[in-house]
């Protein structure tokens, strides 16, 4: 078991979140001596996770984007700690991590045994997975997109898929590939946009020979009236326009009822055929955070929070993120699963932190809404961005909109490594894809 005589704090979650709240904290209290801070993961790399339907498509290698924690720990003065996050001593104040084990050729090699880390303040970010809502099949004949993994996995397959279509073809039908995208708010819309443009690139450098127009089909599946159900109703609008001209076909206001290998059931009765299945349908807390030494969690499987983000159940444990379910007064619902969230309340928590050591009182936490934007492919986006006024918004669309939401990524490369090292980062990719495709191709 660990010990140390300054505060212990330990961050679960290496995401968006949890890994800018330990680079913050690292900076402004263990390299002072004032905490001692450690990151929990179970993976050796972060990526940041709005990019992850840039890796399905190939539009972004993810191991030139990824950050590797433990050098990042150690620019930081914060320690990592790789494992598989799996339970809480609340009275003992100690998290238990599983085995690490590495697999290779099939066979598992453990590096390090089953290990518990002692805490004084606990922060849990562990992000969310996918939730499959019970729907029959879906889980079985469904592709998530929960990590660099299975965005990989899906790359390959798609691959595949336009490869041996030809060969597939009965007769003289024409050779198809069917890619089904279930689920339309941000990541199954900006898939859809990006699907496109890797089915032709790849088409143009002699991957397949499919015409990527008509011999691959992609289509988006929404059982709300709209598609983006959860953003104004212009943003809405604006981005079925884009994604029609970009052939991508939409069914909204029938929910799927049914997921088979190689077609979709719809409730009202539509069948879908489909050589690809993703699904981009809803998140949930994952299962860890209902075992958690009764933390109180809600229906969506997310640790319940006060406006402080501390847990409901123990003022030392906090939560924020994708896994929390933080009270948004002013709307009068929680605070949503995004990446701006999650980015205000590691901000929040860097200041917070320091005053729940020192025995004082905690703020409130506030979200700000900064508006929405939706990537539709590698040159244009649709968006709005919050006013002055209350429930006022800005609507952007085009190629200023695709630049804003570029700097996203770019202010939390920012925050992990500062402005000049962003900047070098951000000229060192721009000059790199002038000498390689801008897809991947295998």
């Amino acid at each position: 078991m660990q010990t140390h005589t300054s505060h212990r704090i330990v961050i679960v979650g290496g995401g968006a979140g949890g890994l800018e709240l330990a680079t913050q904290l690292g900076r402004r209290l263990a390299r002072r001596g004032k905490a001692h801070v450690t990151l929990v993961d179970r993976n050796a790399t972060h990526i940041w996770k709005p990019m992850l339907h840039e890796v399905a498509a190939g539009s972004l290698d993810p191991y030139i984007h990824q950050v590797q924690y433990a050098a990042q720990a150690r620019w930081n003065a914060f320690h990592f700690e790789q494992g598989d996050f799996v339970g809480i001593d609340r009275a003992a104040r100690t998290i238990r991590l599983a085995p690490l084990v590495f697999s290779d050729s099939g066979e598992d090699i453990a590096l390090l045994p089953e290990r518990e880390i002692a805490y004084d303040t606990l922060v849990l970010a562990i992000g969310s997975t996918t939730n499959f809502f019970n729907v029959e099949g879906a889980e079985q004949h469904a592709l998530a997109l929960d990590t660099v993994a299975d965005a990989e996995r899906f790359r390959r397959l798609l691959i595949s898929a336009l490869v041996r279509a030809p060969a597939q073809a009965e007769g003289n039908a024409r050779p198809l590939v069917r890619v089904a995208i279930i689920g339309a708010g941000a990541t199954g819309v900006e898939l859809a946009a990006e699907l496109r443009t890797t089915a032709s690139e790849l088409r143009d450098f002699g991957v397949h020979k499919l015409d990527p127009w008509q011999d691959v089909t992609i289509t988006v599946i929404e059982g709300n009236p709209r598609i983006l159900p959860a953003l104004p109703e212009r943003v809405s609008v604006a981005t079925a326009r884009l994604l029609s001209e970009l052939g991508v076909s939409m069914i909204t206001g029938d929910p799927v009822a049914k997921v088979e290998e190689s077609v979709i059931r719809t409730q009202g009765g539509q069948y879908i055929p489909t050589d690809l299945t993703v699904w981009t349908a809803g998140i949930k807390g994952p299962a860890v955070l209902g075992t958690l030494d009764g933390l109180e969690v809600t229906r969506g499987n997310q640790i319940a929070v006060h406006q402080t983000l501390q847990s409901k159940s123990d003022p030392n444990i906090f939560a924020f993120g994708d896994c929390a379910a933080c009270p948004w007064p002013a709307i009068g619902r929680n605070v949503p699963p995004r990446a701006q969230a999650a980015h205000q309340q590691a901000t929040f928590l860097a200041k917070a932190l320091p005053r729940h050591i020192a025995g004082g009182s905690l703020p409130i936490f506030q979200y700000r809404d900064l508006g929405s934007l939706i990537s539709i492919g590698q040159v244009t986006a649709v968006g709005n961005l919050m006013g002055g006024g209350a429930g006022k918004s800005v609507f952007l669309e085009g190629f200023l909109a695709r630049m804003m939401y570029v700097s996203l990524y770019r202010m939390h490369v920012v925050a992990l490594t500062g402005v000049t090292h962003a900047l070098l980062d951000a000229l060192a990719q721009r000059l790199r894809k002038t000498s390689v495709p801008r897809i991947k191709l295998h």
